[in-house]
């Protein structure tokens, strides 16, 4: 099989570019990516659709991955309970080699075809899941082997990679083939595949959540309330929400009640 991802840079001669040309030509090659993305918008529809079906019905959502897209899993994952209000087993990243492999490389973590699915059966998997396999050059054997036992336990699966007819795809429902070319520095897929990922994984969970009903018109009324610039958005939002025109009110409701949700709803319960 023939890496798109492993292709020479079509750039020659980096370290002899100024530091406006390596950001120039950086740049022009990151403007590929949302444009490849496009391309593959029907099969992430289904893929989304597919995740939505399971979860509404008790399921959860899985990424695993090794290196940098494993870590891009987890960060995608460790943003829904803050952003949505949602529970933190609902959407799980599982990294090869374990949460010391977030921070630094884990030597032949990924080469094990097996260990994903032990990874994965902590959690008491089981067939209303659904897993993505995140695999830049989709040759990934950790990724492989775990979507492939997950196709065998029946659960849902697809997969993010950056090569087209990648063998991850194959134990993949739905395969998202994001192509984006050669990287700047050769073979570097934390580049241009790694924001490929990023946008793909930012359109699964957010379309989902959004289906799940945590976000009213275009507002994050779940959100948890964890700084003070989420407190005073959230008392902004209640006080649109509500027509109450008090601040310091607005704010005690979301003291009260935790969320922008439930602050509206008795609000608006107590009023009448």
């Amino acid at each position: 099989m023939k890496k798109i991802t492993e292709s020479d840079s079509l750039y020659r001669h980096l370290e002899k570019m100024s530091t406006r040309e390596l950001l120039v030509n950086i740049n022009s090659e990151d403007k590929k990516v949302p444009l490849a993305v496009e391309k593959v918008i029907p099969v992430i529809e289904k893929t989304v659709n597919a995740v939505y079906d399971r979860m509404k019905n008790g399921g959860r959502l899985f990424y695993i991955g090794a290196g940098t897209s494993g870590r891009l899993g987890i960060v995608d994952a460790s943003e829904i309970p803050p952003t949505f209000g949602a529970p933190y087993d609902l959407v799980i990243g599982i990294i090869a080699g374990g949460d010391e492999a977030i921070r630094k490389a884990v030597e032949w973590a990924e080469d094990d075809k097996d260990q994903a699915w032990k990874d994965l059966s902590a959690y008491d998997i089981d067939e209303q899941d659904f897993v993505v396999g995140i695999a830049a050059s989709g040759t990934t054997p950790y990724v492989i082997g775990g979507l492939r036992d997950a196709q065998k336990h029946g659960l849902g699966t697809a997969c993010i990679t950056c090569n087209p007819n990648a063998p991850v795809s194959e134990f993949a429902d739905f395969p998202i083939e994001v192509i984006v070319g050669p990287e700047f520095v050769t073979g570097s897929s934390r580049m241009k595949a790694g924001t490929a990922q990023k946008l793909v994984l930012n359109m699964i969970s957010t379309s989902v959540m959004i289906k799940m009903g945590h976000v009213e018109d275009n507002k994050m009324v779940d959100m948890q309330i964890t700084n003070e610039k989420l407190r005073d958005r959230g008392a902004k939002m209640i006080m649109k929400k509500t027509g109450i025109k008090n601040y310091q009110l607005a704010r005690e409701l979301l003291n009260e009640y935790g969320s922008v949700r439930e602050a509206v709803k008795h609000f608006v319960k107590g009023s009448d």
